[in-house]
């Protein structure tokens, strides 16, 4: 497997991960959140180095947590269906590509509006985004 397609099939599980409820539209919008950080302007970068950096950071997205109920799916053991897999995927390629813009205004962060309580980093973020069950904040403190 080249890099690239490393990257692209990394990016794709993070987005079955944390978003194969949502249309292909919300699952471009995570993926741009991730391509927000692995081009934030850092050579070295705190949230990881390319695509497989940033989604594997360890706690940044909970989908790669071992005792996540997804990770066994992520990290191979268990099959991810292919229907569902097929639009993560198109999206990774989508946003890797550049051939969508990003819709997010930037974010580096999401949670899902299904939270009970928002996370602490919420309350002094600028909100960019409201899709699906997803809220996106850019210039996180």
């Amino acid at each position: 497997m080249t890099a690239i397609e490393k990257d692209c099939d990394i990016l794709a599980r993070t987005l079955w991960g944390e978003a194969r409820g949502e249309g292909l539209s919300g699952q471009i919008a995570v993926a741009w959140t991730i391509r927000n950080r692995v081009f934030d302007g850092n050579a070295r970068s705190w949230w990881g180095e390319g695509y497989v950096g940033v989604c594997l950071k360890p706690y940044q997205f909970s989908c790669w947590n071992k005792s996540d109920p997804n990770f066994p799916y992520l990290s191979g053991a268990k099959e991810i269906p292919s229907k569902q897999f097929a639009q993560a995927k198109r999206a990774a390629d989508l946003v890797i590509s550049g051939a969508e813009p990003d819709i997010t205004g930037g974010a580096t962060h999401y949670y899902a509006s299904t939270m009970l309580k928002p996370p602490v980093w919420a309350e002094q973020a600028k909100q960019t985004l409201r899709l699906g069950n997803h809220i996106f904040f850019k210039d996180v403190p």
